[in-house]
């Protein structure tokens, strides 16, 4: 017992502030939602299409920055501080590289949306608002890498007040830049693409100003000097980040996809399914922190040659995770009502979004359980074999299950409810072979990975 108890506390150290910067992010996301849809159904129609294509491509090619997080990991359980200085001097350049990819990538969808056979007054918003996100891609990518470099250290607290006071501050940003006020121009849904820019430099500044200024972070000097960035060092975010940024990309395909496939059934059907996927994906906070807790938890204990520690550790996340799920379970049962009421006053929306909660609420189970599994691959540096995983799960079983339930059932078309039991098999698929992934590395005496 005293060993949970030491290993909950050190999990707790690191994933109650992770949870704390990603609630901050949600948070963010939502301040856009509920802003632009005060402004008018165009403008959050317009932000929803623009969100829809931003996120997918941020988290894509920003997943090169989260293999940091196993990385610095890796190299302070060492002890070697000073192959981490030389490596954050390396990555903040290619970081930069990174972000001005990102913001050619943003130019270019703004303008192949107006190709689409979208409403020109929606498509008018989505374009610039994907215009206004390009001014901050830098920004976000650095402020990315710098998070991941301190949540490696394991200080996540600083991580958590810089993002909590951006999530803040994204508020008024919102209403004066979409509503035009103090002297601004009236920019509409536009508006909260500038803010995102704006925010996310302020987060930048503020999360450099906490490294030159926080003890431990300020040991490792990485702003003392100027490095150009190996070959090697490039080779390893590219080989061990692209298959996380390109597996996150898989998963949001997914949900995606259900809404798409879920669109012919009309607007109460697609309704009803983004209120329950919006509390099941609010809810997947806690198993996401503890994931994100397990990469930098086992990959220090590595990087410190502990592995019977690190094998203990990756379990303890899956266990952690799975409790979470429990807790997660009991909250949609208990309180589905008042939950759903938060998000529609529709009452046919209502009911069926209740009863797509019950599915949720298995939901919570494989999807927790997998996250917990991932989190600790990722702390032994394993990230391209569950990126497979994630392929076969989602797009070989999850979405062709879910769209022939949906359409033809066993005996009955199931409508909303066939996607959702198609992605919690897809979901539950990934979790058994995540976890048997995680078994048989944890056997064997891990070797790291040379690049």
């Amino acid at each position: 017992m005293k060993k949970y108890l030491s290993e909950l506390k050190q999990f707790l150290k690191i994933g109650l502030p992770i949870y704390g910067s990603q609630a901050s992010y949600t948070a963010m996301g939502l301040t856009d939602t509920i802003v632009a849809g005060r402004a008018g159904s165009t403008e959050l129609s317009g932000v929803a299409i623009g969100a829809s294509i931003s996120n997918p491509l941020f988290f894509s090619i920003s997943g090169i920055m989260f293999a940091l997080t196993p990385i610095i990991a890796h190299l302070y359980g060492g002890k070697k501080i000073s192959e981490i200085t030389l490596k954050m001097r390396e990555v903040i350049w290619i970081g930069l590289g990174i972000g001005i990819f990102l913001t050619g990538g943003y130019i270019g969808a703004a303008s192949f949306v107006k190709f689409t056979s979208i409403d020109s007054s929606i498509i008018e918003v989505t374009s610039g608002y994907l215009k206004a996100l390009a001014f901050g891609a830098c920004s976000i990518i650095l402020f990315t890498a710098l998070r991941c470099f301190s949540e490696g250290l394991t200080q996540t607290k600083p991580v958590f007040f810089v993002a909590f006071f951006g999530m803040l501050l994204n508020i008024p940003a919102d209403i004066i830049l979409v509503n035009g006020l103090f002297g601004f121009p009236e920019l509409g849904g536009v508006g909260c693409g500038y803010a995102t820019s704006f925010i996310s430099t302020l987060m930048l500044i503020g999360m450099v100003i906490v490294i030159m200024l926080q003890k431990d972070l300020r040991a490792i000097k990485i702003f003392s000097g100027i490095r150009l960035p190996q070959f090697k060092t490039f080779k390893e975010l590219i080989f061990l980040g692209l298959p996380i940024g390109l597996g996150i990309f898989v998963e949001l395909s997914m949900f995606s996809g259900a809404a798409i496939i879920l669109g012919p059934l009309g607007d109460l059907i697609v309704a009803s399914h983004a209120v329950a996927l919006s509390i099941a994906s609010f809810l997947f906070m806690v198993p996401l922190s503890i994931g994100l807790a397990a990469a930098t938890r086992v990959g220090n204990l590595l990087g410190a040659e502990h592995y019977t520690s690190a094998r203990f550790s990756s379990y303890f996340a899956i266990y952690m995770c799975f409790i979470g799920a429990i807790l997660n379970i009991l909250i949609i049962v208990c309180f589905k009502d008042n939950i759903v009421g938060f998000f529609t006053n529709e009452l046919d929306v209502a009911i069926l979004a209740k009863s797509l909660l019950i599915l949720a609420a298995i939901f919570q189970l494989s999807d927790g359980i997998q996250m917990g599994a991932l989190g600790g691959l990722r702390g032994y540096k394993d990230t391209f074999v569950p990126m497979i995983y994630l392929i076969i799960a989602y797009w070989i079983f999850a979405l062709p299950i879910g769209y022939y339930l949906t359409y033809y059932g066993i005996e009955n078309p199931l409508g909303a409810h066939g996607m959702w039991i198609g992605m919690i098999f897809g979901l539950s698929l990934a979790a058994i072979m995540a976890i048997l992934r995680l078994k048989k590395l944890t056997k064997i005496n891990p070797k790291l990975v040379e690049f």
